[in-house]
């Protein structure tokens, strides 16, 4: 399934560039950390993939109160990075509704704790705290401890951009750039990349599901015995269009999994039993010793 996903991200690759694209050269001076000064997509889309299992680095923003943050404070748990810039009136409100859409039905598969999301603005000129927040306001995003809209300085925004492997440069109308939605593990390591502005649930939870769910040891604990569980029957209903739990999958495996535990418990028991007569077989055939002289 994820294959499936994957390959269909890729190929929706094409149409993954805001619509706010424009022919023209880069003007002197503006911002960008593409070195082209135009957006090449087949490029952009390399170095996006490319950026998959790289650790990023721990870079400091604010916050809608105007409080540092840095993005080491998210480590032990997912975190999905949206990047966007808070004058766009079209591309990125569309990738902020879809992520909101997306997160309330991860959030009711995964738990309201198991992960979080900042969207970034990397427009340095004109994306502060005032902004950012408008932002999240103007479409109604809950500004909390799960989601929080954050801006930085051009160090910040440049480096991350390029830790992530987003392409942007400005344009005259607005900028151009890789529509990229990205997670990252518990450790700050590039997990998966989507891409276009409106996604399928399934893109994104499916991976945060195995991050959340998936443990390296499955019987080394109940804990993680439980998640292995909760991985394998947490599954997407497209009639309904939300994950459920599927009750069938887990009798499944429960009955399988007693199957096999009785038949182990049988053999061991035919197993003792059947050294036990051989001993008891053993005893008797020995001679008894002839009497002493």
């Amino acid at each position: 399934m994820m294959t499936i996903m994957l390959a269909a991200t890729l190929c929706a690759a094409v149409v993954a560039v805001s619509s706010d694209a424009h022919a023209g050269q880069q003007a002197p001076g503006t911002i960008s950390n593409s070195y082209t000064g135009a957006l090449d997509e087949e490029k952009a889309l390399a170095l996006s993939q490319a950026a998959i299992g790289r650790a990023i680095g721990d870079y400091s923003f604010r916050d809608t109160q105007g409080n540092r943050i840095s993005l080491s404070d998210f480590r032990g748990k997912p975190l999905v990075i949206s990047l966007i810039y808070s004058s766009c009136a079209d591309v990125c409100p569309v990738i902020t509704a879809t992520l909101q859409n997306v997160d309330e039905m991860a959030r009711d598969a995964l738990g309201d704790d198991s992960y979080s999301i900042v969207t970034i603005g990397f427009d340095i000129g004109a994306d502060n705290p005032v902004q950012m927040k408008s932002f999240a306001r103007k479409y109604g995003v809950k500004i909390n401890d799960h989601w929080k809209f954050l801006s930085g300085d051009l160090l910040a925004v440049t480096a991350l951009s390029e830790d992530l492997g987003f392409q942007f440069f400005e344009s005259a109308k607005g900028f151009d750039h890789l529509t990229q939605t990205t997670i990252l593990d518990k450790n700050g390591v590039v997990f998966r990349q989507i891409y276009g502005e409106q996604f399928e649930a399934p893109h994104f939870v499916e991976p945060l599901k195995s991050l959340v769910f998936g443990t390296a040891s499955p019987f080394s604990s109940l804990s993680d015995l439980i998640n292995k569980v909760r991985l394998f029957c947490t599954i997407y209903d497209p009639t309904a269009d939300q994950y459920r739990f599927r009750y069938s999958i887990f009798f499944r495996i429960l009955v399988g999994a007693t199957v096999i535990l009785g038949m182990m418990t049988f053999l061991l028991k035919w197993l003792w039993q059947n050294h036990k007569r051989n001993q008891l077989r053993l005893r008797e055939q020995k001679p008894s010793p002839g009497p002493s002289l």
